[in-house]
């Protein structure tokens, strides 16, 4: 892991993005159109805008940074990142892949001072809104809270099979479920196509490595056994899955 990851100022990279909501592979997912109905609601009969930014960074750099002082809750609009905890030897543990439609951090709700960086793992572009603003909307919202409860029981959730992961269970296993987790998550977000299932997959064996506790050695061990068994194909950014029921098994998930 390269130890300079973090020192470039992303609001120095980030540069203004037109987006569509309708056009987001996870529309019926995510809470920016939710948010936008939910402050028309609230101001009727005059529209009321809540405050937000979109923006644009290039690959491995920073979207927000640990410890840093933020205003404004991000969620990824487009591409792939990463939330991770910088080790003091400059190692990292990846703690979670972001998608389209994810929020940054459901924390960011609440305190404005993350305790992991966000990386950008291929271009995204995001969309931030404002803390003060889009917690008002929120408490007054029955069906946007429920939203982002969801959103915030499905990081719970990822954040605790993590930890069943790196504690117990054998380096196939967490490989093999790191992927099947995402294949599911895309699946939601209608970016898996096919038969057999093709995915766009961007990351590459550091990422692996990071994610699951491994190092590039290993990973790449590993992925070479899964295709010499038929279980998978990987090319340069796409994995296509050739036996799912078989990489399940290897998985150990139901």
């Amino acid at each position: 892991m390269n130890a300079q990851i973090g020192i470039e100022d992303f609001e120095k990279k980030a540069s203004p993005a037109q987006l569509s909501c309708s056009a987001c592979p996870a529309f019926d997912l995510n809470i920016c159109q939710a948010v936008a109905e939910a402050a028309w609601a609230f101001s009727r009969p005059k529209p009321y805008e809540i405050a937000q930014s979109d923006l644009t960074v290039p690959a491995r750099r920073i979207i927000c940074r640990e410890q840093d002082l933020h205003d404004a809750v991000p969620i990824i609009c487009t591409g792939w990142a990463a939330s991770a905890i910088m080790l003091s030897d400059g190692s990292r543990q990846i703690l979670s892949f972001l998608l389209p439609g994810d929020i940054v951090s459901t924390a960011l709700l609440f305190e404005p001072r993350p305790h992991c960086f966000v990386e950008a793992v291929t271009e995204v572009r995001y969309r931030s809104f404002k803390r003060s603003e889009l917690k008002e909307i929120l408490f007054k919202h029955a069906d946007l809270m429920e939203k982002l409860s969801k959103a915030w029981i499905e990081e719970k959730s990822r954040a605790d099979q993590l930890i069943v992961d790196l504690g117990r269970r054998t380096a196939d296993e967490r490989i093999a479920r790191l992927i099947l987790n995402l294949v599911d998550r895309l699946v939601k977000r209608n970016m898996v196509h096919g038969d057999p299932l093709e995915l766009e997959f961007p990351l590459r064996q550091h990422h692996i490595a990071d994610a699951t506790g491994l190092t590039p050695v290993h990973v790449s061990k590993v992925l070479s056994e899964f295709r010499r068994n038929g279980l998978i194909k990987i090319s340069e950014r796409s994995l296509t899955i050739l036996d799912p029921v078989g990489f399940r098994r290897v998985a150990n998930k139901r």
